[in-house]
């Protein structure tokens, strides 16, 4: 080759990897976290007040519980004050307890203990009592069939291996993995397919549930919580426990049978397998997705080489969802299916904002974090 040549391509080259280095700076990731999260606090000012949407909500439900586990993740990488502030303040008011008190089973009421845990760990302040009795409780039933929709994964199970962290008492990393099989393996015939490597959404939409199209119906947010359970729940453990190694190989085949269902603008429909079923664009599971794939690179789980271009094309998705003031568009609102909350825009503002903007913020956090290594 001519020197000529090889020169050209050298300058080729250096303003490619310049450009790309520009494109995907770490700081422009923090800054629009934090623009995302300044929206939310100032629109929501008073954590304490409950939320109306149909009939009034304790703020502790699970919506807001999501958006405490990014607020609690963007603490830990650019830490506030007033991020401590704002979250103490909502677990004082809420007793550091589950919505409906110690003997909640429901995992939806459960899901703010993982930020009571996340907080304590940070500022030693609080009580992780009635979490712990909480647990105790739904252990003491001898029932592990209370996961019945996969959501459920991301809103509990995490608080029981956090537990068994805070502990070392083995009972709640056992129940959890009981729980999570139960849900795996038995729950309507079986939620997670393995030949496809995704979930069913709950009982009712295992086969012969199909879309119009006639493809298998796997919703996308649903698929995001799961995935966001694994990271969550190995993140809490040795890699030498077998229940680590048990949801590692979950995570491997949920990583990839999902990088074949990213579109080529870098996000996720919400039905992952049925790409000409509403087709647009989709925030919720697209920042789920890459707070798993981000996390499987940083600790060698995952490829870079496969992962990190699929990585930066959901970012960059992501990042055309943020308004000038903060608000995220392609919102999905809350539901248990594609089909819910459409037609899907860059402009509508979902029934509950919190979990979409708790889902926004794990993700952009863990990419930062993956470009920051």
């Amino acid at each position: 080759m001519k020197i000529k040549q090889l020169w050209g391509i050298t300058v080729a080259l250096f303003i490619t990897m310049s450009v790309q280095a520009q494109e995907f700076d770490k700081q422009d990731v923090l800054k629009t976290v934090v623009k995302v999260n300044d929206y939310f606090m100032a629109k929501y000012a008073d954590p304490t007040l409950a939320t109306q949407v149909k009939r009034m909500r304790e703020s502790n439900l699970w919506t807001r519980a999501v958006y405490y586990e990014g607020l609690m993740a963007l603490q830990a990488i650019a830490p506030q004050q007033r991020y401590i502030d704002y979250t103490l303040r909502w677990c004082d008011h809420h007793g550091w307890m589950a919505r409906g008190g110690v003997t909640a089973t429901n995992a939806d009421n459960q899901c703010c203990e993982q930020t009571y845990i996340d907080l304590h760990r940070m500022t030693k302040k609080g009580t992780l009592a009635p979490t712990q009795e909480n647990l105790e409780k739904q252990i003491a039933t001898g029932k592990v069939d209370y996961w019945t929709w996969i959501d459920a994964i991301q809103m509990a199970m995490p608080i029981y291996l956090k537990m068994y962290a805070e502990t070392k008492d083995r009972r709640f990393l056992d129940y959890g993995m009981k729980s999570y099989l139960w849900t795996r393996n038995t729950c309507g015939g079986g939620l997670f397919n393995e030949k496809e490597g995704l979930w069913w959404r709950d009982k009712d939409y295992v086969p012969p549930y199909k879309e119009q199209d006639g493809r298998n119906c796997y919703w996308s947010r649903g698929n995001g919580w799961v995935y966001a359970a694994l990271v969550r729940c190995m993140s809490e453990m040795s890699p030498q426990e077998k229940a680590y190694k048990q949801l590692k190989n979950d995570f491997l085949a949920m990583s990839a049978a999902l990088l074949k269902c990213q579109h080529d603008d870098g996000f996720w429909g919400v039905s992952l397998v049925s790409p000409t079923t509403y087709p647009g664009p989709e925030m919720t599971g697209t920042a789920l997705f890459l707070y798993g794939m981000t996390w499987g690179i940083r600790q060698g789980i995952l490829k870079e080489k496969d992962y990190l271009p699929a990585c930066d094309k959901a970012w960059k998705a992501l990042a055309s969802c943020v308004h000038k003031d903060g608000f995220l568009g392609w919102n999905q609102g809350t539901g248990k299916d594609p089909s819910a909350g459409q037609p899907l825009s860059f402009y509508k503002v979902p029934d509950f904002e919190d979990y979409g903007t708790g889902c926004f913020l794990l993700g952009g956090v863990e990419y930062y974090k993956l470009l920051a290594q």
